[in-house]
């Protein structure tokens, strides 16, 4: 990696409010980068936020940045939590397409980002005002993920009781991703749940995702806590990534297609999720809202 100065934002995602939602730094390589995943790891260990974004703008000969049919620019990227590599990460997606769009850096309304996983679209959606109509000042990120699917139906551990500290398990699922899917018996009981984090690590999969309805007059739909400490992190605040697995699980508890899904973690963070069910893609929307802006020197 070429010893220079490189541009980074902290920013809150699924949130309108700062100190909320989850955090992500984001790290503006130099174009057409080489990578060097063991000095990306020790930036990710540096910043110790709960996941860090690196993107690279993929460039032609005449260094600009490189669009697609639809004109969007294209960034390679890479996601790492203080401790290893992750194929997908919607948060620091969200958070690295809000930094593009508000620092001018990409001047379209859709980014598409270049991962191992394939291609990852985001866009930017006006945000409606009831005073203003339509601001540019506020908007929404919005990304188009695929649907995770569920393997069928799983047999309750024996040790997941003791982990979730007793609550009333209504289901349990596991997820083409590798993540069990826990539905508790309300999203009170989700909101106020204080797991045994060292039993999750024992648990079968990589992630521990735990949801339920929300309550009766709520304006969300369900709730959500995602406990990864596999991936040295307790809890992760707001995950978009596991609503590519939550949303059509809902769609066919409720028979519906659209959701405002509420993750309870104590920082707590808002999605509104859409199942396209034809294409299995899920639509993820949220805002963001940037705290820090700076330069790495390496």
């Amino acid at each position: 990696m070429p010893q220079r100065a490189i541009k980074y934002a902290v920013v809150d995602a699924f949130t309108e409010e700062a100190f909320k939602g989850n955090p992500a730094a984001v790290c503006l390589l130099e174009e057409n980068a080489d990578v060097d995943e063991k000095w990306m790891l020790s930036v990710a260990k540096e910043f110790n936020a709960p996941m860090t974004a690196f993107l690279s703008p993929l460039c032609s000969d005449a260094h600009d940045i490189e669009s697609s049919g639809d004109g969007a620019p294209q960034f390679r990227i890479w996601w790492f939590t203080p401790t290893v590599e992750v194929d997908l990460c919607g948060h620091a997606t969200l958070a690295a397409t809000h930094f593009l769009l508000t620092s001018d850096l990409a001047k379209h309304d859709i980014v598409k980002f270049v991962a191992k996983i394939g291609i990852v679209t985001a866009k930017r959606v006006p945000k409606s005002d009831s005073t203003l109509k339509e601001t540019h000042e506020k908007f929404f990120v919005e990304l188009d993920f695929p649907v995770v699917p569920m393997m069928g139906g799983h047999a309750l551990e024996p040790s997941l009781p003791k982990t979730l500290k007793g609550a009333s398990v209504v289901n349990v699922q596991k997820t083409s991703a590798d993540d069990l899917l826990v539905e508790l018996s309300s999203g009170i009981e989700v909101a106020m749940l204080e797991p045994d984090f060292e039993e999750i690590k024992k648990c079968d999969g990589r992630r521990v995702i735990v949801t339920g309805p929300a309550p009766d007059g709520s304006e969300y739909d369900f709730f959500t806590r995602v406990f990864c400490p596999k991936f040295g992190l307790d809890e992760d605040s707001v995950c978009g990534s596991a609503h590519c697995a939550l949303v059509p699980y809902w769609s066919k508890r409720l028979n519906r297609q659209t959701f405002t899904a509420f993750m309870a973690s104590p920082r707590t963070g808002v999605l509104y999720v859409e199942l396209e069910e034809k294409s299995q893609r899920v639509r993820i929307r949220g805002e963001a809202v940037t705290v820090m802006l700076g330069t790495l020197l390496v």
